[in-house]
């Protein structure tokens, strides 16, 4: 197969719905002329036109609300977000109206809505623009969340989005666009809910999304090279629907578990199957569930010290050893 940058698959996915449904359009600040401030929709404005793909102005509440009212209608937009830090200038336009709209209508008004863009620390933009919020939305019944950590899945699951009937928010990476991996030149989808095993292992299960499931290969690969554990990595992929058969299933095989999560600790996504796990197969455990996570504190703005802030593999490493 040949290799794609996360960038190019999301683009090729945005392309290939574009082209198969003629409801599907692109709005966000600067998608259109120029190309996309991460440059994700290069090439599309020119490709499909202004019908297709649109220039908003700077208003996140506003085009975030249009692309809502548009999708009630049968429309399926993609929106983007130049960070999910500036979704919160549209938060009741995504929880109390994209989130609840179904359920307020007794099922009769679908919205079809993807919501994507960046969320992530590590790029020195500071606290204002650098919110991992996947655990905020995914809070919200109503809201799916997925968070793709190769290009693989960032191709099939944003198609799946698309095609969705339920709003979506794809929390991508900016530090993951430039990276390439094989996808493949056919169409694929990847259904939300269900998770990858990215390294098969026996010892114990390290468990993350997103760029996190990144740093957990690595450090599984030194684990099992200078320690001689077999890690086994589950790429949750899609955070709510949550695989939780997936979690179980890998934590009953190793028995035990270092969660890997770029959020912060206090309420995040890791604190959640943590519960679940020792709410379920408490028994199957030899030893305490383990978290990695961010440090409870706003994005540092210092560089160096940022790179400290968000896990890292040998945070990863040091956890593993406390347990095995």
């Amino acid at each position: 197969m040949p290799l794609t940058t996360y960038r190019k698959a999301i683009n090729d996915a945005l392309a290939e719905e574009i082209i198969r449904d003629e409801n599907v359009v692109i709005m966000g600040e600067e998608v259109a002329q120029y190309n996309g401030a991460y440059k994700v929709t290069e090439g599309l404005w020119k490709r499909f036109g202004d019908k297709r793909v649109v220039d908003t102005p700077i208003s996140e509440s506003g085009f975030i609300g249009m692309g809502i009212g548009a999708s009630m209608l049968g429309i399926r937009p993609v929106m983007e977000l130049m960070f999910w830090s500036f979704a919160y200038v549209a938060w009741d336009q995504i929880i109390n109206n994209a989130g609840q709209v179904r359920y307020m209508s007794g099922g009769l008004i679908n919205c079809p809505i993807v919501i994507r863009g960046p969320a992530n620390g590590g790029t020195n933009v500071g606290a204002t623009h650098s919110h991992t919020p996947e655990n905020f939305i995914a809070n919200t019944p109503g809201l799916k969340v997925v968070c793709p950590a190769t290009a693989y899945d960032a191709k099939g699951l944003m198609k799946t989005a698309i095609r969705d009937n339920d709003p979506v928010c794809v929390m991508e990476n900016t530090l993951l666009y430039g990276e390439s991996w094989e996808v493949p030149d056919e169409e694929y989808l990847i259904p939300l809910g269900v998770a990858d095993i990215k390294r098969s292992g026996t010892d114990i299960s390290l468990i993350a999304h997103g760029r996190a499931v990144i740093t957990a290969l690595k450090a599984a690969e030194i684990l099992f090279t200078e320690h001689g554990i077999n890690a086994e990595v589950v790429d949750l992929r899609s955070i709510r629907p949550l695989d939780e058969e997936a979690i179980l299933r890998s934590v009953s095989k190793t028995h035990r578990a270092v969660l890997i999560d770029e959020n912060k600790p206090f309420c995040g996504v890791s604190a959640q199957i943590a519960a679940t796990i020792q709410e379920q197969i408490f028994d199957e455990l030899d030893a305490p569930v383990q978290r990695v996570c961010s440090l409870d504190a706003p994005a540092i703005y210092s560089p160096e010290i940022e790179r400290i802030q968000l896990p890292t593999p040998d945070r990863v490493i040091e956890k593993a050893l406390l347990i095995c």
